[in-house]
């Protein structure tokens, strides 16, 4: 069993994972860059150990110093979380040719999942809907043209190994094809060093759906339900929920089968999701499976009360799942606010300093996590989530008031950060009845910045509306 786990992350993902080893009686070793020096996870770990400069490639990037470290300080296991290393198979593969144990997939399915021309391949044996596109990897731009033609405009290019919306560009017409292929080739490789490119249908404002999977080393695989991720900024999340309001329960069905064939044809074991876009009228299409934990991964938590992290650690250990699937109840409502050092107001610039006052909502169904305290330096070396606020509640719209009632509450001073736009977003009518896609962001910022009284009125028509059908 498992006695003590370095942890290769940092921020709330870092505290999520100290907290359930605590629970599990699990000692924690975190590894972190100068710039976290004063962070909670470092206060937080029982042990802590810096292994470089505030740049990732200089301190959470080093696989070999990591390895090391947890060598030398005894840790019989390393949790990556997410971003970073959590989805390197070489890392993986150290781990494991190094006696210790990566609490995630094996090297060969991140390698065999996380290129997504072969995942495809994987599904359409395995009779999972893929979006239409090409056969295989695209060697230039010319034969992306040809490639476009025959499955006609708009196209989606990506890159087989790219990720958070790197590498992808979208092409309309055959004029904006070569310099489409070209950017997002130039992109994947600065980003992820990997050059290789394919090519699919864009389907147009599609709805991000995705399934939450656990698996176990036996070859059993549960679903924990679907999380609606369509509101996105540049391909970034901003908000996530569960269930989704658009996909019918018939869908939910298909969709959750589907996801479950897709895990099993993998023989995927850990936590992992699978991810879909689903056109107007229903049509589902598998587009990736991300083999880690994910940041929206408490709203799942909150609607079946399965603790996804604990799992990630049992099924490391080489434990049976604690759950059949007939065991996982769906309850309520819940949705993620994703909070960002950042401002709305300025073209969403990113905002670090210090924090000089923090002061963070509570209350029935409002969970929070954060690596803020008052004091605490928001660095510039990395993402700008600071925080997520999950409000949970036997119905939508009565989530949507709580957290609508714990974004007013929470107050940050000294950096700029999204609560004010979060908060708008909440009076939305197109949000409150659910009515949305990945367009709505393009659609409704410049509305939401300048918002006014008559959007307020046009909220309160949509809440009275939901409410009446409701009953």
């Amino acid at each position: 069993m498992i006695k003590r786990i370095l942890i290769a992350n940092r921020g709330e993902i870092a505290l999520r994972i100290i907290r359930c080893c605590r629970v599990l009686d699990i000692e924690t070793l975190l590894v972190y860059s100068s710039a976290d020096a004063d962070s909670l996870p470092v206060q937080l770990a029982q042990y802590a150990v810096c292994i470089g400069s505030p740049l990732p490639k200089d301190s959470y990037l080093r696989m070999d110093t990591i390895i090391e470290t947890a060598l030398k300080n005894g840790c019989d296991a390393i949790h990556p979380g997410y971003g970073f290393l959590s989805e390197n198979a070489e890392f993986a593969r150290k781990c494991e040719e190094n006696g210790l144990v990566f609490i995630g997939p094996s090297a060969e399915l991140i390698e065999m999942l996380g290129d997504k021309q072969s995942a495809r391949d994987l599904m359409k044996k395995n009779k999972v809907p893929t979006v239409p596109g090409s056969d295989g990897l695209i060697k230039d731009a010319k034969e992306a043209a040809k490639i476009a033609k025959k499955i006609g405009y708009p196209v989606l290019i990506k890159a087989s190994g790219g990720g958070g919306g790197r590498g992808m560009r979208r092409a309309y017409s055959e004029n904006e094809i070569e310099n489409a292929f070209d950017e997002a080739r130039a992109e994947a490789l600065s980003t992820c060093g990997n050059g290789d490119m394919y090519m699919e249908k864009l389907i147009i404002n599609p709805h991000h759906i995705e399934f939450q999977i656990l698996g176990d080393k036996m070859g059993n695989v549960i679903e924990l339900g679907d999380r609606d991720c369509s509101i996105q900024r540049r391909n970034q999340k901003m908000v996530e929920e569960s269930p989704s309001k658009f996909i019918s329960e018939k869908t939910r069905k298909k969709m959750a089968k589907a996801a479950l064939r897709a895990a099993k044809a993998a023989g995927y074991y850990s936590a992992g999701t699978v991810e879909f876009v689903v056109d107007d009228k229903e049509n589902f299409y598998f587009i990736e499976m991300n083999t880690r934990i994910q940041v929206e991964h408490p709203v799942t938590e909150a609607i079946t009360g399965v603790d996804i992290v604990k799992e990630q650690i049992r099924i490391a250990e080489g434990l049976a799942l604690s759950y059949k699937q007939e065991d996982v109840k769906k309850t309520g409502h819940a949705i993620e606010f994703r909070i960002n050092a950042e401002n709305p107001f300025n073209n969403f610039s990113p905002s670090p300093g210090e924090i000089k006052y923090l002061h963070l909502p509570d209350g029935i169904g409002i969970r929070v996590e954060t690596m803020l305290y008052q004091g605490y330096t928001v660095s510039p070396y990395y993402d700008s989530l600071v925080a997520k606020i999950i409000a949970y509640a036997p119905k939508r719209l009565e989530a949507i008031k709580r957290m609508r009632a714990a974004l007013e509450e929470m107050m940050v001073e000294g950096v700029d950060t999204n609560i004010e736009f979060l908060f708008l977003l909440t009076f939305n009518p197109e949000f409150i009845k659910g009515s949305y896609d990945t367009s709505f962001m393009e659609k409704n910022t410049k509305g939401l910045l300048e918002w006014n009284l008559a959007g307020r009125k046009a909220a309160e028509e949509a809440e009275k509306s939901l409410e009446k059908e409701a009953g």
